[in-house]
């Protein structure tokens, strides 16, 4: 009993100096000063390995002493400081009875319950996310720059390629054993490790709000083309495309009361196999014009004030950095990830620039927003019937991902949720939930009504939140977490990237805008 009570009074007094030491250690780095040189932070971090092991066994011995089971330890919440400076080199750890950060959070540190896929079913996840129906624009693209849009094509593959990869290399880091060890999940939790210790959850909120301008602005460009195509493709019918898109919506309103995406799934590559048939098609009707290509028209001038939309078209058509955490942490090789970029992101390029490139010579300055728009009637019709399915199978994906982005970040249950829980405790949606969910749907359709502009709107968001995830936040983050590792390449990469795509995505953004208004002042007037 004396040996028992002694361990008791020892763990306590070693819990008491640790949480002290943990306290000033954390409000030094919150002012910014370094623990100490390399060779004590290294001396430091033994000893607390040391210590934490030391007091586990004594937290083990006291437990068998009183005859209680090991599985019934709760662990103790870190102190403020400790999970910024001491333990996980800087990383904030997830407490060791939390099962909702183990694996809620997509399986952050292993996910070893989960199905892993292969390099070619990750690269496949990767071309449907660059190749979908939005390279319908890019032809539009090429109109208004010529062969430097043409050569944005390949530049852009580049970047985002690289970006990617240095996307992921923000998720490791060097233990103490100098083992690199993933310790993060997540473009957010990137995001969050930036921007500690002061502002731990700033760089999260930034890539959330980011993320869902993106997923709407994708749902709103879906009705928006849903409208466009069928307008087109019945002209003699007395229906509008406004009246077309409210015909959309209405299908897609169901979409409200997902709870997942099974049903879904289903048509994912049914729709990505009709989209590559529909690719064909017009590359084929194309290369049997192709002696009336117009070589003539390509030239190397561009529109000052067209082309910067066409630079956030292309980005647009390129973005898909948000999900590749997820997709690297679930891949069986993680080793293999970088030749899979590699080799969709060539394919994406070879394949995008021959497809905007023939429909462009095909028809030169008669390209249209939407390039399925140029094709002969009997032949539209069907194209734009597929596309419409193909759009209204599409749209749930990104919807549900807005409104999971949106419930977690404002309707959480806890004390840092702005609103309360959109399911009871049954599990069942509540209906202010499912207002919401509606409201959401209805708002997507009111923005394809008033702004039914697919080419610019593509444009807006990608030089918006496009060039800042697939560009600026990328080359930011890689410079802030490994900035002491990099050769001077790789600083200069990132840097030239950063400054490039801000300058885009600024001049892109703004004369995207004023397309936009100028388009509804024309409206108006007719």
């Amino acid at each position: 009993m004396a040996t028992l009570l002694r361990s008791k009074l020892s763990n306590v007094a070693t819990s008491v100096s640790n949480k002290s030491q943990a306290k000033v250690s954390g409000m030094f780095a919150r002012m910014g000063f370094q623990a100490a040189t390399d060779e004590e932070a290294v001396g430091f971090a033994h000893c607390d390995d040391l210590d934490f092991e030391h007091r586990q066994g004594l937290q083990m011995d006291i437990l068998k002493a009183e005859g209680k089971p090991c599985g019934d330890e709760v662990a103790e919440p870190p102190v403020e400081g400790d999970i910024h400076y001491q333990r996980g080199g800087g990383v904030p750890l997830p407490p060791s009875g939390s099962k909702d950060q183990a694996v809620g959070a997509g399986g952050e540190f292993g996910g070893h319950d989960k199905p892993k896929i292969t390099a070619w079913e990750a690269g496949w996840n990767v071309t449907n996310a660059i190749q979908g129906m939005f390279v319908l624009g890019l032809p539009y693209a090429i109109l208004h720059g010529g062969y430097l849009g043409l050569f944005l094509i390949i530049f852009a593959a580049v970047v985002c390629c690289y970006t990617g990869k240095i996307l992921i290399a923000c998720l490791y880091e060097e233990n103490e054993d100098g083992e690199v060890v993933r310790v993060r999940d997540s473009y957010v939790a990137i995001a969050n490790a930036c921007c500690a210790p002061r502002f731990p959850t700033l760089g999260g909120r930034v890539v959330n709000v980011a993320q869902i301008i993106e997923l709407v602005m994708t749902c709103i460009l879906y009705v928006v083309v849903s409208g466009n195509l069928m307008y087109n493709s019945f002209p003699g019918l007395p229906v509008s495309q406004k009246s077309w898109s409210i015909i959309a919506t209405a299908v897609l309103l169901p979409c409200a009361f997902l709870k997942n995406l099974k049903a879904v799934s289903k048509f994912s590559l049914l729709c990505t196999l009709a989209h590559f048939v529909i690719n064909i098609l017009v590359i084929a009707y194309c290369l049997s014009r192709a002696r009336d290509w117009a070589w003539e028209k390509v030239k190397f001038y561009i529109d000052v004030k067209k082309f910067p939309i066409s630079i956030g078209i292309i980005v647009f058509s390129y973005t898909s950095q948000i999900f590749l955490p997820s997709l690297e942490g679930n891949m069986q090789q993680p080793s293999e990830f970088h030749c899979m970029m590699n080799w969709t992101h060539i394919a994406a390029c070879v394949l995008k620039g021959l497809f905007a490139l023939v429909a462009y010579l095909t028809w030169a300055d008669e390209t249209k927003e939407v390039i399925t728009d140029n094709l002969p009637g009997s032949i539209r019709a069907v194209v734009n019937i597929f596309l419409v399915a193909k759009a209204l199978l599409s749209y749930p994906l990104p919807f549900f991902a807005a409104v999971e982005v949106l419930e977690k970040s404002l309707f959480q249950e806890g004390s840092r949720a702005f609103f309360p829980a959109c399911y009871g405790s049954d599990g069942r949606l509540k209906t202010w939930g499912l207002t919401l969910r509606c409201a959401l749907v209805v708002f997507t359709l009111l923005m394809a009504i008033y702004v039914p502009h697919f080419a610019l709107l593509m444009g807006l968001t990608g030089s918006l939140t496009g060039a800042g995830l697939c560009f600026l936040l990328p080359s930011l983050f890689h410079l802030r977490l490994l900035w002491r590792k990099l050769l001077w390449h790789q600083v200069f990469f990132d840097v030239a990237i950063f400054v490039i795509g801000g300058i885009c995505s600024v001049s892109g953004f703004v004369h995207s805008l004023e397309g936009l208004i100028e388009a509804y002042r024309t409206n108006a007037k007719d």
